[in-house]
């Protein structure tokens, strides 16, 4: 299964979710009614005091007043706390991780075992294409732990527990957050929110129930009914709590195995995650969460973190030897003890590892990829059919690339990278033109709508930048994300207004400043709330043939400068649309191909279904692709486009280009 339909299934479960949450509610709005008409009856409250045998049993079981009142109390007490919970959830993973009081991990921390962290997933980010995520560390959790939240890849977050930061060596820490890449690839994060937010408000009337439990009236002699009333509700909520169980189950516990299976295939290390499971295994703590919010946010995490949780159909997550034993067969079935000391004494930490080597001011990475300039101007062989089926997937070698790109970064951008500041200052470099004088102007821009200290460190900076954006800038791009993400306020809207005129607006430099901008600006922009979530509006191509003509149009031009090719190279992506055969596509004439009407058509096919994105990406590949070779521009401009859809694509072009098939075998 690749990455759209994985996609659409997690769009289908949400369906099946409001069919479960549907029957889930039914049942208790019957279970409180006939509680409350059972008790009238008991109590004779709900007869008439002058005919109190003149009701026959059908008339006394049932009151439909009451039921309408019962029906309209339960669900406005239900659609309270799923909206606030929902709300709550709104600003994306951060707002869960803040809420089970995880603390944000710095870009620029010292800490050996907070850097290893980072450092994987940076790793991870790079080789599967996605901005980097904010990282969170829970501090008061011992489990071993960790989850991945987010509406979008542009506001996901990755947090793992204190023990799972501390106890786990680096190949087993690379394979829990391979696993909660997954969730992100998978489409698993949007679902998991909507289902927190839907048992919150099945788990209100067992909270309501808690309250009027421990009610007491100040009059000794006054027969208060509100305790009983609150065992009734909680006796309810018990049965509410069965149901949100017995859904997060139903939704999650197979794309658990789904996870497992494909950090093992990302990592070609299977000892990775299935060590990290016997480890919880063997550890006093095991994955066991303290939060009071683990019982409504237990299906995020990457081990059943809800102690006394229940077996079989209850249980969030697979037992651990299932998923064990689906990864190691030959596993013996003792979890080894965890002994703490020795845990600290082996794990190695990647401060003072070889880093990659420099050779005549040439990165070697992946077989010399930055070897020679001749080996870097030959565009690699293109088969454009392996480049969707690439989105959303990670091989070994795209991680071998990752890491190796990171450790041959230059100090200097390294550290400018891991700073939300010198992030800026990095990106702003990358915009620079090579004429002095247009490169002075630019400068002038970044004084005056910035700061002169800014320009200046730009200036500085720029020298090694240019190094390495000789074949790695997207890649540098994505790694600067995580360390935007902590600007200040002030500082991101200073950021933002010297974006755009910094920007060339033409030719080759004027393709890539706006790749920059789309992936920077729609990244940054849900991240600081200021853009919302896009869902689905269009479920056919047919009302976006106008935008998917403009697209393959832009890919056509930027790959050749004669007509009669730019038409062949157009022509070559219509079939894969699979669009109507009534509504021909014509070829956009040079003077409608301008980058402001190009984000607007992505704009609105980002709010397609995922099968639809997947004929869309399949077209613009096999219009990159019409000639056989890849140009880097080509490249560039169909990372933004597929970047503007929210489908991650790992750096098959720099790959290629080191000796890797497209495929990534």
């Amino acid at each position: 299964m690749d990455f759209f339909e994985q996609q659409e299934q997690a769009r289908h479960k949400t369906r099946r979710l409001v069919f479960y949450f549907f029957m889930a509610v039914s049942s208790m709005i019957l279970l409180i009614y006939s509680l409350i008409q059972g008790l009238g009856i008991f109590t004779g409250f709900n007869r008439h005091p002058y005919d109190f045998a003149s009701q026959s049993l059908l008339e006394e079981a049932w009151n439909g007043k009451l039921f309408l009142e019962v029906s309209l109390g339960t669900l406005l007490v239900i659609f309270c706390g799923s909206t606030f919970k929902i709300l709550s959830l709104s600003a994306g993973g951060s707002a869960l991780a803040e809420s089970l009081d995880g603390r944000l991990v710095s870009t620029t921390t010292q800490d050996a075992d907070e850097r290893k962290l980072l450092n994987v997933v940076e790793e991870m980010a790079i080789a599967s294409g996605v901005p980097m995520p904010k990282v969170y560390v829970l501090d008061g959790e011992k489990g071993i732990n960790a989850f991945a939240c987010g509406h979008s890849t542009s506001d996901a977050t990755v947090a793992v527990t204190h023990g799972c930061l501390v106890l786990l060596d680096r190949d087993e820490l690379q394979g829990v957050i391979a696993h909660e890449f997954s969730h992100i690839l998978n489409g698993d994060m949007r679902l998991n929110l909507r289902l927190a937010g839907l048992l919150f408000g099945i788990f209100c009337i067992a909270t309501i129930g808690r309250i009027l439990l421990n009610f007491r009236s100040s009059n000794r002699n006054d027969r208060n009914a509100l305790p009983i009333l609150g065992l009734a509700l909680l006796a309810v909520g018990s049965i509410g709590l069965f149901f949100g169980r017995l859904i997060q189950a139903s939704i999650c516990r197979q794309r658990e195995f789904l996870a497992d299976a494909s950090a093992v295939q990302f990592t070609r290390n299977p000892a990775g995650v299935s060590q990290a499971l016997k480890k919880i295994g063997g550890y006093g703590f095991g994955s066991w969460l303290i939060s009071n919010h683990a019982p409504d946010v237990g299906h995020f995490f990457f081990s059943n973190g809800i102690p006394r949780s229940g077996p079989g159909l209850l249980a969030t997550h697979p037992p651990l030897e299932q998923r064990i034993r689906a990864i190691d067969p030959a596993w013996d079935g003792i979890f080894p003890r965890v002994d703490l000391t020795a845990i600290r004494q082996e794990i190695t930490k990647e401060k003072g590892q070889p880093r990659a080597v420099f050779m005549d001011g040439k990165m070697i990475i992946l077989g010399a990829a930055m070897e020679s300039e001749s080996r870097i101007k030959t565009p690699p062989v293109l088969k454009p059919h392996s480049i969707v089926s690439s989105f959303g997937k990670t091989s070994p070698m795209h991680l071998k690339y990752a890491r190796e790109l990171r450790e041959a970064i230059p100090e200097t951008t390294r550290t400018a990278a891991r700073e939300p500041l010198g992030a800026a200052a990095l990106l702003f470099a990358l915009l620079l033109e090579t004429d002095e004088t247009l490169r002075a102007s630019q400068l002038e821009v970044i004084k005056s709508r910035f700061s002169a200290e800014m320009a200046k460190r730009v200036e500085d900076i720029r020298p090694d930048v240019a190094e390495v954006a000789l074949k790695a800038r997207l890649p540098l791009v994505n790694v600067c994300l995580g360390a935007l993400k902590q600007l200040s306020p002030a500082d991101y809207r200073k950021f933002q207004s010297t974006l755009d005129p910094l920007s060339p607006k033409e030719g080759a430099s004027g393709l890539f400043a706006w790749v920059l901008q789309t992936i920077v600006t729609r990244h940054l922009s849900v991240a600081f709330g200021s853009e919302p979530h896009p869902g689905i509006q269009f479920y056919s191509l047919k009302p976006l043939l106008p935008d998917c003509a403009l697209v393959l149009s832009m890919l056509a031009r930027a790959g050749a400068q004669e007509e009669p090719k730019i038409q062949e190279a157009f022509d070559a992506g219509i079939p894969y649309l699979q669009a109507p055969l009534q509504a021909p596509l014509e070829l956009a004439p040079a003077n409608q191909c301008s980058v402001t009407a190009l984000q607007t058509s992505l704009n609105r096919l980002a709010q397609s279904a995922p099968l639809v994105k997947k004929h869309v990406l399949q077209a613009c590949a096999h219009v990159v692709g019409a000639d056989g070779i890849i140009q880097e521009t080509e490249a560039e401009l169909l990372r933004g486009v597929a970047d503007t859809l929210d489908c991650p694509l790992p750096p098959w072009q720099t790959a290629a280009a080191g000796g890797l098939t497209q495929d990534g075998a």
